[in-house]
């Protein structure tokens, strides 16, 4: 059993390569706190407030991160495998190279979020906000971006066979070099695609 400290204020501390597996920080205060290389798997961050915080390099496998403020953070190469995003507020977060396969980001804002060159295989993106968000060489195979909004993404070059877009918001998206062999565009909106 990890440490408790939920609802703890920890904003702006030093917690670099932390072990912090399994604790929980339910409603904890993190916000520009130095999380980089911190052991973070299993731990439970449901709305918790991570705003600004760099966690890069960190590991959050499975970790719970339900509604979580993770606006402006840094998860570049973070380890976010099987965590659970949904509801989360990622918005202008960088999580460039991060390795998120069968994460949960249902119903998360990931709206002008850096993705690029992110393991996004197998993921749930269904509904989530990614409008303006970069996504340049991201991997979706597999991924469920059904009745996402996309418009004005970047998704050059990216691997989306065999993704589900259906009903997804794609207008005025960058799609160039983009393959979309097998995947599901039923209802999309294509509106102003830039190829």
């Amino acid at each position: 059993m990890g440490a408790d400290l939920s609802r703890a204020n920890l904003d702006r501390a030093n917690l670099s390569r932390a072990n912090l597996k399994d604790a929980k920080l339910v409603e904890a205060r993190l916000g520009y706190a130095n999380l980089s290389r911190a052991e973070l798997s299993r731990a439970e961050l449901s709305r918790a407030n991570l705003r600004g915080a760099d966690l890069s390099e960190a590991n959050l496998s499975r970790a719970n991160l339900r509604g979580a403020d993770l606006s402006e953070a840094n998860l570049s190469r973070a380890d976010l495998s099987r965590a659970d995003l949904s509801r989360a507020n990622l918005r202008g977060a960088n999580l460039s190279k991060a390795y998120l396969i069968r994460a949960n980001l249902s119903e998360a804002n990931l709206s002008q979020a850096d993705l690029s060159g992110a393991d996004l295989r197998e993921v749930n993106l269904s509904p989530a906000d990614l409008s303006g968000a970069n996504l340049s060489q991201a991997k979706l195979s597999g991924a469920n971006l059904s009745e996402a909004n996309l418009s004005e993404a970047n998704l050059s070059e990216v691997n989306l066979s065999p993704a589900d877009l259906s009903g997804a918001n794609l207008s005025q998206a960058k799609l160039s070099g983009a393959n979309l062999s097998e995947a599901n565009l039923s209802g999309a909106n294509l509106d102003g695609v830039i190829k």
